[in-house]
């Protein structure tokens, strides 16, 4: 739908000021006052990372990583951790801050090694991209992340951290295991995940069997 009337724009929209309100160890609200597509001075309030390195692609990158063994369906490895925000464990890819001076690729492989011991190949990486533009400016990377699990350094792998589940599922049964575990569980899925997981039946699946959501 068009704009028309008092909405329709006039100019370009930008940033006029912003305004720390709050400041912790890891993330900062900002006051942003911007100009928007009518004219029309407007306040946001934004949340910033306070760790953002101007030498790092993103501020973090996450890792769709496929395990492949041999006589096994191939399967995406994923972590299950409590996450304090939510106030319950949430299912996620592997993920983590960039360092300074990191690529994304070598985060994701650091990230993949610490969270789920697995050891792999990166073999693809997205731009960066917003994780929740209306709320803050943080960004990401997506790492597309190939495990050799037939490899005697990923057959019995050593998470280096602690109170994180890595949970397997097959890529062929993804949102149907995702799902099952919804229903058994006190748990949120990551959005990521889920779109993925979608995805992945649209690859599957023809139209006409597709499976239906479950609610």
């Amino acid at each position: 739908m068009s704009n028309t009337g008092e909405n329709k724009a006039t100019t370009t929209p930008h940033i006029v000021n912003e305004e720390l309100i709050a400041t912790g160890n890891w993330l900062k609200l900002e006051k942003t006052t911007y100009v928007d597509p009518a004219g029309k001075t407007r306040v946001w309030e934004t949340v910033k990372r306070t760790t953002r390195h101007v030498d790092t692609p993103a501020d973090g990158v996450g890792i769709i990583a496929l395990l492949k063994r041999t006589l096994h369906k191939d399967c995406v490895v994923m972590v299950k951790q409590f996450r304090p925000p939510l106030g319950c464990c949430s299912l996620e890819f592997p993920a983590g801050l960039i360092d300074e001076g990191e690529t994304a690729e070598v985060a994701a492989l650091r990230e993949l090694k610490e969270e789920t011991g697995f050891i792999g190949e990166v073999v693809g990486v997205t731009p960066v991209t917003s994780l929740d533009p209306g709320l803050s400016n943080c960004t990401t990377q997506i790492a597309m992340v190939n495990i050799n699990g037939d490899d005697v350094v990923n057959i019995n792998p050593k998470q280096q951290l602690e109170f994180v589940e890595v949970v397997l599922f097959p890529l062929d049964e993804f949102q149907t295991k995702i799902d099952d575990l919804i229903q058994k569980e006190k748990i949120v899925v990551d959005a990521k995940v889920y779109i993925y997981a979608m995805g992945m039946v649209q690859a599957f699946f023809k139209p006409s069997e597709l499976p239906v959501l479950k609610q």
